[in-house]
């Protein structure tokens, strides 16, 4: 960061002095003496100005250090150092620190053969040096521009060191092209800065740098840049379409940043804070990490301002369609609104730490005549504009929150031809689930696989009417293996159905006594007994008392654990025994599965 010089301060170089008052201003013009002069350009006499420019050439070395031009003061200057094969300026060594530009200042196709040196000027008008050309180093910290400024297409072929500069309106860089290093750490720029299409072919500092307004490097390519930022933007960060051709850190604290289509040549690590993050159709070569930092960024200055930024402390990613996800990690991510649709290898995507994906809508609602009440679970985006769409909801407002009782809308919303399909979001459903298992994370991966068989279970098309039927049943019993408390109570309700089956049908009326009978064939011999038992029959009254819900009890209990009562029981009994002994211990075993699902790490 520049120090910016004193207002009262004498400059080092021999001044001018015009308008000098020991009251109000002892210093007087602070423009650097025309050689053999002792004025400053701007207030030569006219004789003495026009002899000056005259014995200018084009590639001289000029040193105008604190002189204020008007836009004609700097016009004529210009033209003096024209070239007449191109017609545009051609300056040599060229020192404006602390120059005054009042007007319009048109640089455009300037060419700066040696060193540019703008460093403290200020610019009150718009600063045009489009096309303009740095061969040497171009320094401009500590400036400031009031009106519009742009570099479109202007190549810096030394170092460009814009620190501590401040842009009051809109500033363009589009199409420049810088071969050394870029510097814009302390830059403050109030308007829109529009980088798009600009070309960094060494480190790109943005240390600081502070973005009032939108931030465009749509486009640009960064070689050789390590460390981008930090930076705060209090609207968007877009690098849609940018290149990333070395291992970089980007740190960002933004309302939004744009990845689309963003292209990463090698390792990176985006840290990112309060923003929402599109990744939609990025292109990774290698593995790329996107965090949520979960304090503001800090440098060897101290901590980063965020005062600009409003919005809530989290980080969203909002879209990762068309990505390959084997090279993507998420980390502390909200995952609520995340479009996963079109992306590809989401089984092999990583995520890590706390990962926030959105409810299903709270409390009970009506289908048809039912009451019904959502099971409470982690759903994908995609699956919430399904229900939107199906059910018929109407579209929500743009910047209105989520409303909990609500399913979420689409960006499509109103289109079914666009909105995925049950069959595309089981799809999704079942390869994140595996990243969930890859990551040791079995309670997130149930979620994942309930949500995969509701998708199946309403899939009309790539599931068969026997297959939906089959999923109806195990959500009912079950909640897919998933609810132990739905196969809880349904076993509740069987045993409680055996019991009263067993009291009123199952148990004989009175404990079974055994008769024996004998045949003496005639003329004595040998006599034979045969030991016959009863049929149990049911009792005509007295079912259900406290005794035989004992033994139902009992019948019951054993038939849970595969285990035979021992009971003599009626015919009817028996049946019932035999299928409390297939049901009951299947809901038994479900509950269990689900359980374990619930705390399997």
């Amino acid at each position: 960061m520049s120090t910016p010089t004193s207002p009262t301060a004498a400059p080092s170089w021999p001044h001018c002095t015009h308008g000098a008052d020991p009251v109000t201003d002892p210093v007087g013009c602070r423009g650097i003496q025309v050689i053999g002069h002792t004025a400053c350009l701007a207030h030569l006499d006219d004789v003495d100005r026009a002899t000056y420019l005259a014995g200018l050439a084009p590639g001289a070395n000029i040193d105008h250090r604190g002189t204020p031009f008007t836009e004609d003061l700097l016009n004529e200057l210009l033209v003096a150092l024209a070239d007449p094969t191109t017609q545009h300026p051609h300056l040599g060594d060229a020192w404006f620190n602390s120059a005054r530009f009042s007007g319009t200042a048109l640089f455009m196709h300037t060419r700066f053969s040696g060193n540019a040196q703008f460093g403290e000027a200020r610019f009150s008008g718009d600063a045009w040096f489009g096309g303009a050309q740095f061969s040497g180093d171009a320094w401009f910290g500590g400036a400031r521009f009031a009106g519009t400024t742009g570099f479109d297409g202007a190549q810096f072929s030394g170092d460009a060191q814009f620190a501590d500069v401040r842009f009051s309106s809109d500033v363009e860089f589009v199409d420049a092209r810088f071969a050394g290093a870029a510097g814009f750490g302390w830059t403050q720029f109030s308007g829109v800065s529009d980088f798009s299409r600009a070309r960094f072919s060494g480190d790109a500092w943005f240390r600081r740098a502070q973005f009032s307004s939108h931030a465009d490097f749509g486009g640009a390519e960064f070689l050789a840049a390590g460390q981008w930022g930090p930076v705060v933007c209090t609207q968007a960060v877009d690098l849609s379409g940018a290149v990333f051709g070395a291992p970089v850190t980007l740190e960002i604290a933004a309302g939004s940043v744009s990845c689309v289509r963003t292209r990463w040549e090698s390792t990176a690590t985006v840290r990112v804070r309060r923003a929402d993050v599109d990744l939609g159709y990025a292109v990774l070569v290698a593995p790329v990490a996107v965090t949520a930092h979960p304090v503001p960024f800090t440098t060897g200055h101290g901590i980063v301002d965020e005062s600009l930024l409003t919005g809530p402390d989290r980080v969203r990613v909002t879209s990762v369609q068309g990505v390959d996800a084997a090279h993507l990690v998420l980390t502390d991510t909200d995952l609520s609104d995340c479009l996963f649709s079109g992306a590809f290898h989401l089984d092999q995507l990583r995520l890590e730490g706390r990962t926030t994906l959105a409810p299903t809508p709270t409390g009970w609602h009506r289908k048809g005549i039912s009451p019904i009440r959502w099971t409470r679970r982690r759903t994908l985006a995609e699956e919430h504009h399904w229900r939107a769409q199906s059910g018929g909801q109407p579209t929500a407002p743009a910047d209105a929150p989520p409303e909990p009782r609500r399913w979420r809308t689409g960006p499509d919303h109103g289109d079914p031809a666009r909105t995925p399909d049950p069959d595309d979001v089981a799809a999704l459903y079942r390869q994140l689930r595996k990243a969930f298992e890859d990551g040791k994370n079995e309670p997130g991966a149930a979620d994942f696989y309930y949500g995969e068989c509701e998708m199946r279970r309403h899939d009309r098309t790539g599931t068969t009417k026997t297959e939906r039927h089959l999923l109806w049943a195990y959500w009912a019993l079950s909640g897919y293996g998933l609810r132990a408390s739905r196969a809880l109570g349904w076993l509740a309700v069987a045993m409680l159905t055996t019991i009263l089956l067993l009291m009123a049908f199952g148990l004989p009326a009175s404990s079974l006594k055994q008769e024996a009978t004998g045949t003496v064939p005639a003329g004595g011999g040998t006599v034979t007994f045969v030991i016959d038992k009863q049929d149990p029959k049911n009792p005509v009254k007295d079912r259900f008392t406290a005794k035989r819900f004992d033994k139902a009890l009992s019948v019951t209990l054993n038939s849970v654990v595969f285990r035979s009562s021992g009971q003599d029981l009626t015919t009817a009994g028996t049946y019932i025994e035999m299928t409390s002994r297939i049901l009951e211990p299947a809901l038994l075993a479900l509950a269990v599965l689900a359980i374990r699902g619930r705390i399997k790490r």
